[in-house]
């Protein structure tokens, strides 16, 4: 029996020309839930506006030499065991340097003893097996970093010194951590965003304003826009943000009457949750 678990678990991990199959009859064991050799996992981080998941099978080192035997050096690996590690990217990226379109690949590596290839290939369904892997299907292949880690039984992806425009996505299995950086242009999503959401109303362009003077110190085009909030209807709230913007502007009389109209409507409002900031301004903006 231990022999029969140790032939599964090695035809799961090894790479594409590795072992085939092991077909078992299917019986009653279909209704026995047993732990898996390599049990399926899911990673995801937000990167600005961009989503990036991962979903693969995690193998583990169970006594045996990984890099160089199991897991052979300078041949394509999928990444993980049983089915094709995926990763799947909600707007564009750049992954190790190169642009990879919005959508969902299979993570192939390429270990080598100096150094390691990584590439994303538009086949979804390779596995042990399966269907092969071919290389004319790879949208992008990287050089990837590698250093030594810590002892790690079971292979994991993480995501790692993530940032509003990057992230790195790191594979972690035994004593070495593989990293690919991946940038995303959050700036440009966060624009598009703002141009899709600036439909007349004047919640919409309140909030393209508010970004774009604290995020983005851009003042000029966020009274533009806070502007065109108080034409189409002037509240308490996009009053205090036009308030807020002169004041970052060094504007601070202009700042002060905008205040003075925000806390009167504001006082009308059982939803005034500024009140005590308004209040404040009023009598610092003096």
């Amino acid at each position: 029996m231990h022999s029969i678990r140790r032939l599964v678990a090695t035809a799961a991990v090894c790479g594409f020309a590795g072992l085939g199959t092991l077909a078992i009859a299917p019986t009653a064991q279909a209704q026995l839930a047993l732990p898996a050799p390599s049990p399926a996992a899911k990673v995801a981080q937000r990167v600005g506006l961009t989503d990036i998941d991962v979903e693969y099978s995690s193998p583990g080192v169970k006594g045996r030499k990984i890099w160089g035997a199991l897991v052979p050096f300078d041949k394509p690996w999928r990444t993980g065991a049983n089915r094709a590690t995926k990763i799947t990217f909600s707007n564009e990226v750049e992954f190790g340097g190169k642009k990879v379109a919005a959508g969902t690949y299979a993570i192939v590596s390429i270990p080598g003893k100096k150094g390691w290839t990584i590439a994303l290939n538009r086949n979804l369904g390779l596995w042990a097996g399966g269907t092969p892997y071919d290389a004319k299907e790879d949208v992008v292949r990287v050089p990837a970093k590698t250093a030594a880690g810590s002892m790690r039984e079971r292979m994991i992806f993480t995501f790692t010194d993530t940032t509003d425009d990057g992230t790195s996505l790191d594979l972690e299995w035994e004593k070495l951590r593989v990293s690919v950086a991946i940038k995303v242009d959050t700036a440009a999503h966060a624009q598009a965003a703002i141009d899709k959401a600036l439909d007349g109303s004047w919640r919409s362009h309140a909030y393209a304003a508010r970004y774009l003077s604290s995020e983005k110190k851009d003042h000029k085009t966020a009274l533009r826009l806070i502007d065109i909030s108080l034409a189409i209807e002037t509240v308490w709230y996009n009053s205090w943000l036009k308030a807020e913007i002169l004041a970052a502007s060094g504007d601070k009389a202009q700042a002060r009457k905008f205040a003075q109209q925000a806390f009167d409507l504001g006082s009308k409002d059982p939803n005034f949750f500024y009140r005590e900031r308004v209040e404040k301004a009023l009598k610092e903006w003096k």
